[in-house]
């Protein structure tokens, strides 16, 4: 392997490792949501009013429980999913940087000059 290949492979893993680290924090903000929604439909469930106060930007507006409920758990299904497909990215990427990170110490073990 050519030292110029050494160099693209490094700035490809360089750039892999930067969309890792992207994805790991989306996929930590997803998961701390999820938990709040999980957290308020628990609340919910214990409550034994017929209607709830929801926020809705800076106030808080009173709502029907059962179309709180609907919301919240929809919610969670969406969050569901999309922390379901970052987690596959995220390990996509880390088998691309370790197929770069082999082949690498293949191409530094190799003859010199290629």
């Amino acid at each position: 392997m050519t030292e110029e290949n050494q160099q693209q492979l490094l700035q490809s893993a360089a750039v892999l490792q930067q969309q890792l680290q992207g994805i790991m924090a989306q996929r930590e903000a997803v998961g701390a949501q999820i938990l709040e929604i999980k957290k308020a439909l628990d609340e919910l469930d214990k409550s034994k009013e017929s209607e709830v106060f929801k926020i809705a930007g800076p106030i808080l507006i009173k709502s029907p429980k059962a179309s709180v409920l609907k919301d919240l758990t929809e919610k969670d299904e969406v969050f569901g999913i999309r922390f379901k497909s970052m987690e596959k990215e995220e390990k996509r990427i880390k088998l691309k940087i370790e197929d770069m990170r082999e082949r690498l110490v293949k191409g530094m073990s190799g003859p010199v000059g290629g």
